[in-house]
């Protein structure tokens, strides 16, 4: 995103709490390397930690060093970070207490510049309680000219009930325009270029509604497995990992209504609108509607993985779900009768995040078929969030020759084939975007407690117990969530699949 165009951020001080921690380390300063090594962010930036670990800022640079000498950086990353590393410091103390307000407060007073932004690198359960922290000492206090920003990770609570106390909380500290709750995947620039795809071609734009497309899937399957995180994997499960935020946004940003214009009030308007019309069903209909799974033990990349209820701290005869499927509706006239598809796992056959726009097939095919051979594929857009970010339309053409044989070829971009987009990590517009005032790839109140309100029903249904269906790793889920689309005739797409015509 770095070019002509684009003007470095403000001065500003950008403060970390959770500092030491592992957010950091892999994220957050690798994206400052980025963006100082792009001139997104110039030498009138500084960090300042935030810690519980005793030490100085010699102690937090260390560790940084350590980390950062395993990425082995080219030699322009690494003249960034030792830019950047001068302007770095760090407030020992912990963050449920007052000193450590008064020692940020003291920094800022004496920083070249008194704009700020607070980075929430820390478990949820203190969110609420460093915003109450930073307003008592007046450190979300704009009245001196400056900027004041607060920046919390998902998730966003753990139900409905739980994200309307926390925004509560939030926006009794500071108002909503000083609030950035980030959602990672609106950093990827094929989600983003998802708004571009559709408004700046018409005729994509004019076949977007219930008259042409059949339905909409959308899938975030994962290689990993839990791995390290049972604690919190066990309390959380894939439903309220990603759904009510990765894969709602992504459904918000292929079927909200086009804004009256891109600034950020007007894209997050359509978006919540979008998001309240989500049908919420009832526990009969969530019943019919939603299914999930577990992995077992297995083969997976390579390594013998052992199954969910095995795994370091989960519980043995735990009911959390590392796979869920959704079939969901949303009550518009663009959309009405389309059914939305969503998925997601862990310790799946592949890495693949993707967006499948599956249209309507031709009311009359004159084209001669043999018997033997299958009708016209319907005509597919396939957006590919990662890893390989990019497009590729589906649609069927005339094979050479004599005889009139039709075949379905896969008309494909990948943004690494055409632009350097180098090693980023997703998180440098984002940031940009905090540090600047655009609110547009940030999630708003009333959109996040719209989408915890579309998977309550789920939340609710599943809490009363029942064990999630098995499914082996290495595979696309369980068995249950093939049934739940090929019920209505469709089924899944196979991720990376090209049509035949595209094979030699």
């Amino acid at each position: 995103m770095s070019g002509p165009d684009v003007a470095p951020a403000p001065p500003l001080t950008f403060v970390i709490f959770g500092a030491t921690g592992d957010l950091t380390r892999r994220l957050l300063i690798p994206t400052m390397i980025n963006m100082t090594r792009s001139g997104l962010i110039g030498d009138d930036f500084s960090i300042l930690g935030v810690g519980i670990e005793p030490g100085g800022d010699e102690m937090l640079l260390q560790r940084l060093d350590s980390f950062l000498e395993t990425l082995g950086m080219e030699p322009d990353r690494q003249d960034a970070w030792q830019r950047l590393r001068k302007r770095i410091s760090y407030v020992s103390g912990d963050f449920t207490q007052n000193g450590v307000y008064d020692e940020i407060s003291s920094r800022l007073a004496h920083a070249p510049s008194a704009n700020a932004a607070f980075y929430f690198a820390v478990p949820p359960q203190f969110f609420g309680e460093i915003a109450e922290k930073l307003s008592e000492h007046g450190l979300t206090n704009e009245a001196v000219g400056a900027f004041r920003r607060i920046a919390i990770e998902k998730p966003f609570g753990h139900d409905l009930a739980s994200a309307r106390a926390l925004n509560a909380r939030l926006l009794n500290q500071a108002n909503e325009s000083q609030i950035y709750r980030i959602d990672h995947f609106l950093g990827k620039e094929t989600v983003q270029n998802i708004m571009t795809t559709r408004f700046a071609n018409m005729m994509i734009e004019a076949l977007w509604n219930n008259n042409y497309i059949d339905h909409v899937q959308i899938t975030a399957a994962e290689l990993v497995d839990v791995g390290t995180r049972g604690k919190f994997y066990d309390a959380t499960g894939a439903l309220r990992d990603m759904v009510p935020n990765h894969l709602f946004q992504l459904l918000a940003m292929v079927a909200m209504e086009p804004p009256n214009s891109f600034d950020a009030e007007s894209i997050r308007n359509e978006k919540g609108k979008l998001l309240k019309a989500l049908r919420v069903y009832s526990r009969e209909d969530a019943a019919k509607n939603g299914v999930r799974g577990a992995y077992t033990a297995g083969p997976l990349n390579g390594n013998n993985l052992p199954a969910f209820t095995e795994t370091t701290d989960v519980r043995p005869d735990s009911n959390t779900e590392t796979f869920v499927a959704l079939k969901l509706f949303v009550d518009t006239w663009r959309w009405a009768g389309v059914p939305f598809y969503l998925r997601t796992g862990k310790a799946m056959k592949e890495r693949d995040t993707e967006v499948v726009i599956t249209f309507r097939q031709v009311p009359f095919a004159q084209f001669p078929r043999a018997a033997s051979r299958p009708p016209l594929p319907p005509n597919k857009l396939v957006i590919q969030v990662q890893p390989d970010e990019g497009l590729d339309m589906e649609i069927s053409i005339k094979t050479p020759g004599l005889v009139m044989n039709t075949v379905p070829i896969s008309l494909d971009f990948r943004y690494a084939d055409r632009f350097d987009i180098g090693k980023q990590t997703g998180y440098e517009s984002l940031f940009y975007e905090l540090f600047v005032g655009d609110q547009t790839l940030f999630q708003r109140a009333d959109g996040i407690e719209a989408g915890w309100a579309a998977v309550q029903p789920f939340l609710d249904l599943w809490a009363d117990g029942g064990k999630p269906d098995p499914y082996a790793p290495g595979s696309m889920g369980p068995a249950c969530a093939n049934e739940l689309i090929e019920r209505d005739g469709r089924v899944w797409h196979r991720p990376h699949e090209k049509p035949d015509g595209n094979k030699p």
